[in-house]
């Protein structure tokens, strides 16, 4: 029996809440070590980052009161609606939008700026999962996989013409979300070894690379036909395949990277895997982030204590460095207990996922974690030195009102529709 809802708190997953508040409380810590000075402690100085984050926290208050006021069913029934309000949004850029570092990703409101790709990965997720949900939706035909990948690419393709091409990244994590509902574990290997191709055609190039494929593949055909001579008649259009996609693929991974990518892009990888070194230049932002991080050690030097952090050493450190920060003020138990919170909030999403009383809510349990892991792995990863600088925010950390809204939107939709389980209205 359905029961009655008597106010929009009842049902919701305070054990979620609690790891909202202590991931942003423990962010804004950082960006204040990060952002201040000895010349601007002041808190409330809200002419400072630390002082505007401390506004963009306060703002997401109703923003979290406004998502837990809607019944859970307005998301099922408006995520089409709200779909497509973020491709116009993010279409809109071109015309409206305010270019800053190269890229035309921001809408500029008097001095506010509001980034709509923060929002479109909530809106995609909401997509996907009404999408899927449908009962008479199958993963397994060929015509459903394909509507999938236009929900989800859709707006990845609004976001690389900006170009912001870190964000773009971001929407290949809902490919755990489709194996999750059965898609083929072959297209997570297909994507694996495409990603192996990459980075060996950047290294070596791609004609070496290009000839060491075609040498396998032909070892595979001898292979095959001197285990079984009829392996030619029914394998001869998968190898003629094989060899075409190889061909296209590292040709197109050569060409993207000689001709398209900027140049900054291409020193990234470069200083990634170690074909040049440049620590005063190129190399400068992560190079100073591995030197924050390691000099931390176990226990780290202390709130506000950090020489390195304090000096500025590595730019734009409460942006995507953030974690350089922690990792220097609160050592390596700290940044330990980052990733493990992290880790206690995913599983506690998928958990929720599990439990969920319609598909609905499954599937954008599992897009929402999807998102943050893969935000965790590749913002940490960078800060580390073991993936190129990319521009991806650290969850709840990162300095910026978008982010930080865009993630609070994310979670509390799921918060929102884990509480119809119990109540309705």
């Amino acid at each position: 029996m359905r029961q009655e809802r008597n106010n929009i708190f009842e049902g919701i997953d305070w054990l979620l809440v609690s790891l909202y508040i202590v991931l942003v409380g423990f962010g804004w810590m950082n960006i204040y070590a990060s952002s201040s000075t000895d010349d601007t402690r002041e808190v409330f100085d809200f002419s400072t980052k630390y002082g505007k984050q401390i506004i963009f926290i306060c703002l997401s208050i109703p923003v979290i009161i406004l998502i837990l006021f809607f019944n859970s069913k307005f998301y099922e029934q408006f995520a089409s609606v709200l779909y497509v309000f973020s491709l116009v949004l993010l279409a809109g850029l071109f015309i409206f939008g305010k270019k800053i570092n190269g890229a035309t990703s921001w809408y500029n409101f008097g001095g506010i700026g509001l980034q709509p790709s923060e929002f479109a990965k909530s809106f995609t997720a909401l997509a996907l999962a009404k999408l899927m949900s449908d009962r008479k939706y199958n993963l397994k035909l060929i015509k459903n996989q394909l509507k999938a990948f236009v929900v989800i690419f859709l707006p990845a393709f609004f976001i690389a013409l900006q170009p912001d091409m870190g964000s773009v990244l971001i929407y290949f994590a809902f490919f755990f979300v489709l194996n999750r509902e059965g898609l083929s574990l072959n297209y997570l290997l297909f994507g694996a070894l495409s990603i192996i191709l990459f980075i060996l055609t950047i290294y070596f190039g791609a004609k070496w690379i290009l000839l060491t494929c075609l040498l396998v593949i032909t070892l595979a055909v001898f292979y095959g036909f001197y285990k079984d001579h009829r392996f030619l008649r029914f394998n001869a259009i998968k190898i003629i395949i094989a060899y075409v996609f190889t061909t296209l693929f590292v040709f197109g991974i050569g060409y993207t990277y000689d001709n398209i990518l900027e140049p900054h892009q291409k020193d990234r990888f470069d200083i990634l895997l170690g074909k040049t070194t440049d620590l005063k230049n190129k190399g400068y932002n992560t190079y100073q982030s591995e030197l924050t991080i390691s000099s931390g050690g176990l226990l780290g030097k202390g709130f506000l204590q950090g020489d390195r952090t304090q000096g500025k050493f590595v730019p734009e450190q409460e942006t995507d460095y953030i974690y350089s920060t922690i990792g220097e003020e609160w050592g390596f138990l700290g940044s330990s207990l980052v990733i493990i919170l992290f880790m206690l909030l995913l599983y506690r999403i998928i958990y929720l996922s599990e439990t969920q009383t319609n598909k609905f809510g499954r599937i954008y349990g599992y897009g929402i974690a999807s998102i943050i892991f893969f935000h965790l792995i590749v913002n940490i990863g960078m800060v580390i030195g073991l993936l190129p600088t990319i521009g991806i925010p650290l969850p709840f950390f990162s300095y910026g009102g978008s982010s930080l809204w865009g993630f609070t939107v994310l979670l509390f939709i799921f918060i929102r529709l884990d509480a119809h389980k119990k109540y309705d209205w």
